[in-house]
């Protein structure tokens, strides 16, 4: 009785003090997903692949209900508790990166995914993502260093996880983890001439390493290809999600009835947007988007009234990693940029984006909620 009294309080005190909108709208963007697998993006992975109907939905679903206990325990953690175990969790996961050119596992080309006998396959840079925001906030706001020293640091450490990344290659989180450290950067106050010189040398360098690098040729042919899209072998993906979403229309063929969805390569990951644009028109499409605007305006509402600057340096880390991830994904399905692997927050299938992205959305509702001594 005593243990059920204290899991009561414990629950009463979490669910009082999180921010109710906040968790809704993440609620519901995990829902609409799962509605998505069922009815639509699961049935055309599960034919491609010949296996049961629904098995890559009932795998999307034991994701989210992971992702569900995940954003539990990291919205539970008091704040200092939070910082201390996610830099252990940060240092952990940074060295895993390390392991991915020495025991990764090669797909479709790259080598991204680390295979362990104790754990599922998974990215090991989904995991650090959100673990690095909180890393770099924490040397930004540090008192024991000088600013230069600090932008030292955070470049350098951003250097080693951008060259461990294009070794894999993966210019899509390459590019990911660069902006998100650019955001972080440049709130904290940085001179924007630094900040131009930096973004100058590292676009000079990766220029030079797609020009001139065999291994990075297919980048420079999805570029080539994404500007001459006549001649260019590398548009089939786009080509077809375009096809799709311009078959939906406004309102979408209906529940069931697209016919060009099977031809949409990895339609329940990176491409999910066409498929939904099909059958659900691109009203569908609007409506997730304004979903994830009032899920950033209702996280800057909340920065605006926050004194303290780590934790406004990780809350605007945190959504600008959401926001930029969703632009990119979403950008590739409407032609606005070259294809790169890169799934939809919340929505796509995937268990170490659906880890990654709830490890966020748990630090996000951490350190909105109100402030309580569990």
């Amino acid at each position: 009785m005593q243990s059920d009294s204290l899991f009561y309080k414990f629950y009463y005190q979490w669910w009082k003090n999180i921010d109710k909108s906040i968790f809704t709208l993440i609620s519901l963007l995990f829902i609409i997903g799962l509605f998505f697998s069922l009815v639509s993006t699961s049935l055309i992975a599960s034919d491609k692949l010949n296996t049961n109907s629904y098995f890559f939905f009932f795998k999307h679903l034991i994701y989210v209900l992971i992702g569900i206990i995940i954003i539990f325990i990291f919205s539970s953690f008091n704040t200092d508790r939070l910082f201390k175990f996610s830099i252990i969790l940060f240092f952990i996961s940074f060295l895993t990166l390390f392991l991915v050119p020495i025991i990764g596992v090669e797909v479709k080309g790259s080598k991204r995914w680390i295979d362990l006998f104790f754990l599922p396959r998974f990215q090991p840079i989904e995991v650090l993502k959100p673990f690095l925001i909180i890393a770099l906030a924490t040397i930004l706001c540090s008192n024991k260093t000088n600013i230069l020293f600090k932008y030292f640091i955070t470049t350098l450490l951003i250097s080693i996880i951008s060259l461990l990344l294009i070794n894999q290659p993966d210019i899509g989180q390459t590019l990911l983890v660069i902006f998100s450290w650019s955001v972080l950067i440049f709130t904290s106050g940085i001179n924007i001439f630094f900040l131009l010189a930096i973004f100058l040398i590292g676009s000079a360098l990766l220029a030079y390493l797609i020009i001139y690098v065999p291994k990075f040729n297919y980048i420079q042919g999805r570029i080539f290809s994404f500007f001459n899209r006549e001649t260019g072998s590398h548009n089939f993906q786009s080509d077809k999600a375009i096809d799709s979403i311009t078959s939906g229309g406004f309102f979408g063929k209906g529940i069931g009835e697209g016919t060009l969805k099977n031809r949409v390569p990895e339609a329940h990951t990176d491409y999910i947007i066409s498929v939904i644009s099909e059958e659900f028109g691109v009203v569908a499409i609007i409506l997730i988007l304004l979903l994830f605007l009032i899920l950033i305006y209702m996280v800057f509402k909340k920065i605006s009234f926050e004194s303290n600057d780590r934790i406004k340096l990780i809350l605007i880390g945190s959504i600008s990693l959401i926001l930029m991830q969703a632009t990119i994904h979403i950008g590739v399905n409407i032609r606005l940029f070259p294809t790169t692997g890169m799934t939809l927050p919340f929505l796509s299938y995937g268990g170490s984006s659906i880890v990654s992205t709830s490890i966020i959305a748990g630090i996000i509702l951490n350190l909105t909620k109100r402030k309580i001594n569990l």
